[in-house]
């Protein structure tokens, strides 16, 4: 019986595999983190990506990802699929997240579920890579600030909240509208590639006052250095403005830099960091900022893509 139960899941396993597209990616890090007040920096809109507050001034941090994504694709030439993330970050037992399903035909796409969200898929909200040194050290550098929808890798995001998003890319141009049950909010942005350079601006509705009203943002390359200005009105939040700038100094070397103000903000945000490729996607990553909200925080370890 066993025998028999044993080819059976090995036929049905086989008849998956050859129906569909699975694939497996993500990372792995880890190093130490600092902060000069371990109070301050509750979590800063996506507990997910925040390294969060710490009991003591200097702690080990760390995080595992493991990104499966699933695709199948029906003679027509739709490829339908689903994306989950299976995460632990130090000091937390590991999760499964939201997933998020789509179908994608040329270059139209619908999502539903733990949708990316507009605002947060925009050209220009994450310039430096995502993460500035190895944790994102508070993404002070993000203008809309996650006031509005994003993909939560730690958990349901709006999978539970009637998440759908429509995007569309056509050579140059990008298009990309999301709504969920989250505070009725409605979202969306266009952006341009011109040049080298490219252009963005997004709108949402909210039911909340704190929600993002609008944003823009312009990124292109000044030679030697990769810049970004952005902007964004945060409705009650405050306004953001950020300048981003990214630059190499080796042949595996480059480091980046921004400078963030928030209306009604404690402080100019700053930060600066380093990424030393060490090939095989292995990198030695680490940074400083000093937060709007006048913490100061650093990091520094190993992290290696897969």
């Amino acid at each position: 019986m066993k025998k028999v139960l044993f080819a059976t899941t090995a036929l049905v396993a086989t008849a998956g595999v050859a129906a569909a597209d699975v694939t497996f990616g993500g990372y792995g890090r880890f190093g130490i983190y600092y902060s000069e007040n371990a109070g301050a920096d509750g979590v800063a809109g996506t507990a997910d990506d925040f390294v969060g507050a710490f009991d003591s001034s200097t702690d080990v941090t760390s995080r595992f990802r493991l990104q499966i994504d699933a695709t199948a694709e029906s003679d027509a030439g739709v490829v339908v699929g689903a994306r989950v993330r299976i995460q632990q970050n130090e000091g937390e037992t590991g999760m499964t997240n939201g997933a998020r399903f789509f179908a994608r035909s040329g270059g139209f796409e619908v999502g539903v579920g733990n949708i990316f969200g507009a605002l947060d898929s925009m050209p220009g909200q994450y310039p430096i890579d995502l993460d500035l040194g190895l944790t994102g050290l508070g993404y002070d550098y993000t203008a809309y600030q996650f006031n509005g929808d994003f993909y939560s890798s730690g958990g349901l995001g709006n999978s539970g909240d009637n998440g759908v998003e429509v995007m569309y890319s056509a050579g140059d141009l990008s298009v990309h509208v999301s709504a969920s049950d989250t505070d009725d909010r409605v979202a969306g942005y266009v952006a341009y590639t011109w040049s080298g350079w490219t252009f963005a601006v997004g709108a949402q509705d909210s039911d909340n006052a704190g929600d993002t009203e609008w944003t823009a943002t312009a990124g292109g390359s000044f030679g030697i250095a990769d810049v970004t200005l952005a902007y964004a009105d945060n409705g009650t939040n405050g306004d953001r403005t950020v300048l981003t700038g990214r630059f190499d100094v080796g042949a595996a070397t480059d480091m980046e830099v921004y400078v963030a103000d928030q209306e009604g903000g404690a402080d100019t945000g700053y930060g600066v960091d380093f990424n030393h490729d060490l090939g095989g996607g292995v990198s030695l990553r680490g940074g400083v900022a000093k937060r709007i909200n006048g913490n100061t925080v650093a990091d520094a370890g190993v992290r290696f893509n897969f």
